[in-house]
């Protein structure tokens, strides 16, 4: 099915953005999907009457997103869509499921360990406490897209492997009878390790996305203590900003 894609010649936007913006809304909808390979610059130029220059500019935006690929004797292909995460009390498990990316889980650790003062502190228990510690790594399309690290205090809810390679943890709580409340959270941004680089097939000193939240739960009590990795090739965190009166 070809694309409907048209450009306003009387808007101030430039040309090229407006072709961007539409190629990467048909790419997080699913008109696009991973794999497909889009038209010839030449054609897509002629078709929509821009030159040359215009068209290659708009795809080299996409390029530089992560959401296209220039592949020698293949053409320009889909790569993925950006994950855009709003700023509200959601799982990465939802969040990729309603951007339609198919996620799946690799459960990495699934242990009691003693609570660290970091950890004691975040979940409100004695350090050197038993808390349940659980590692993930999420992927979306195949492709790894986070590093997932989640204490919870112990007895909260049975914390089953193949569970949590099923569904998102967040699903498991509220399945429990927990209610989610509110969250505290910290959104940061540092170079990735050796092994870190490694887990997300990215190259050591890459920058990460990082995201810390402490998660209570209806009645004020501290329920999960997440520390989090993410390629910000594949994801990024939205806001909306409001002027206070």
């Amino acid at each position: 099915m070809e694309l409907e894609l048209s450009v306003d010649r009387s808007s101030p936007v430039p040309l090229y953005f407006q072709l961007s913006q539409q190629l990467e809304a048909a790419i997080e909808h699913g008109a696009l999907t991973p794999g497909s390979l889009l038209g010839n610059e030449i054609e897509l130029a002629a078709r929509l009457g821009l030159s040359r220059p215009t068209v290659r500019q708009a795809i080299q935006s996409l390029v530089d997103k992560g959401l296209l690929v220039r592949r020698r004797g293949v053409g320009t292909q889909v790569v993925h869509s950006q994950v855009k995460r709003p700023l509200e009390l959601s799982s990465l498990y939802d969040d990729l499921e309603s951007a339609g990316q198919r996620p799946a889980t690799s459960v990495l650790v699934n242990t009691v360990v003693p609570a660290s003062a970091e950890v004691a502190a975040a979940l409100g228990v004695s350090e050197g406490s038993d808390v349940h510690r659980i590692e993930r790594l999420r992927l979306a399309h195949g492709e790894p897209m986070a590093h997932l690290c989640n204490f919870l205090p112990p007895g909260l809810l049975d914390l089953d492997t193949e569970q949590l390679e099923a569904t998102g943890l967040y699903r498991l709580m509220r399945a429990a009878g927990i209610t989610l409340h509110s969250a505290r959270q910290t959104i940061g941004a540092r170079a990735a390790t050796a092994a870190e680089a490694d887990r997300l097939a990215e190259k050591e000193g890459a920058p990460l996305l990082t995201m810390q939240r402490v998660t209570f739960d209806d009645t004020g009590r501290a329920v999960e203590y997440g520390t989090h990795t993410y390629r910000p090739s594949r994801y990024s965190f939205e806001f909306q900003l409001l002027v206070r009166s």
